[in-house]
């Protein structure tokens, strides 16, 4: 049964759906001129990256999803370090927050446009509320997880509010500020190509609505698989990366194991 749950095992299903997707194409098991070979899509995907419209392209998309995710997230730290230290910042706009906060992310696409155009500024902004949620709610399990007496000993040694949020609540949430972070990369991802879908003339999102619209399946199809390709990589790098910047927290775990 372990043999199973390895990583090798979910790599083997998606080549044997990969081998699906080009012989169901080969032998027109789809009676469909919309689903070409895989083959035919890689091929597409090879001359598109090595001509280098597909790179510039993808650097923009993730320009805007790293400048929404930063912007968003680093807010949502310092707001739920707010809500979860200080009740009166939540009794103020606690309501505010959990009303927006249920909004689907496309309804507010068209009122930004209305405000702010379809420049980058609208998509930065969108993807910026996107990533905001998640890291609060996190953030604010992560001060609510913080020891007692780690903060009353802050109190007793005469630290004030803004040091001991810095030196004590912080570096002790971290872990929760990072899975907050880990799930607002996913969806900033799926945030930033739908706002170029809908409103923008850059981007991979952009160029998969103008293949769709142009009939071009091999390339619309060679843009999907960059996508799921890109948002496994990026998952990978930050569960490298949250591995290398909470190693004590994971060497921690290990010994409690």
């Amino acid at each position: 049964m372990r043999a199973l749950a390895r990583p090798s095992s979910g790599f083997l299903l998606i080549l044997a759906l990969l081998l699906l997707w080009e012989v169901s194409a080969r032998f027109d098991w789809m009676n469909s001129p919309n689903w070409p070979p895989l083959s035919v899509v890689l091929a597409a995907l090879a001359r598109d990256s090595l001509g280098g419209e597909l790179p510039l392209l993808l650097g923009g998309t993730l320009w805007r999803m790293f400048a929404g995710l930063l912007a968003g997230g680093a807010a949502g730290v310092i707001v739920g370090l707010l809500f979860a230290s200080l009740p009166v910042t939540r009794r103020l706009f606690g309501l505010t927050v959990e009303l927006i906060r249920p909004i689907p992310i496309p309804a507010i696409i068209p009122p930004l446009v209305l405000f702010l155009g379809l420049d980058n500024t609208m998509k930065v902004t969108v993807v910026g509320l996107t990533a905001f949620f998640p890291v609060l709610t996190n953030t604010m399990q992560g001060v609510r997880a913080v020891e007692a007496d780690a903060l009353a000993m802050g109190r007793t040694f005469g630290i004030g509010f803004w040091r001991r949020s810095l030196h004590i609540v912080l570096p002790a949430c971290l872990p929760y500020v990072f899975a907050g972070f880990r799930v607002a990369l996913a969806l900033a991802l799926v945030v930033t190509v739908v706002a170029e879908m809908i409103a923008g003339e850059q981007g991979v999102g952009h160029y998969l609505v103008l293949m769709q619209f142009a009939g071009r399946a091999p390339e619309m199809y060679a843009t999907v698989i960059l996508l799921a390709v890109l948002g496994y990589g990026l998952n990978r790098g930050f569960l490298a990366f949250e591995r290398r910047a909470l190693h004590w927290y994971f060497a921690l775990g290990a010994q409690r194991n």
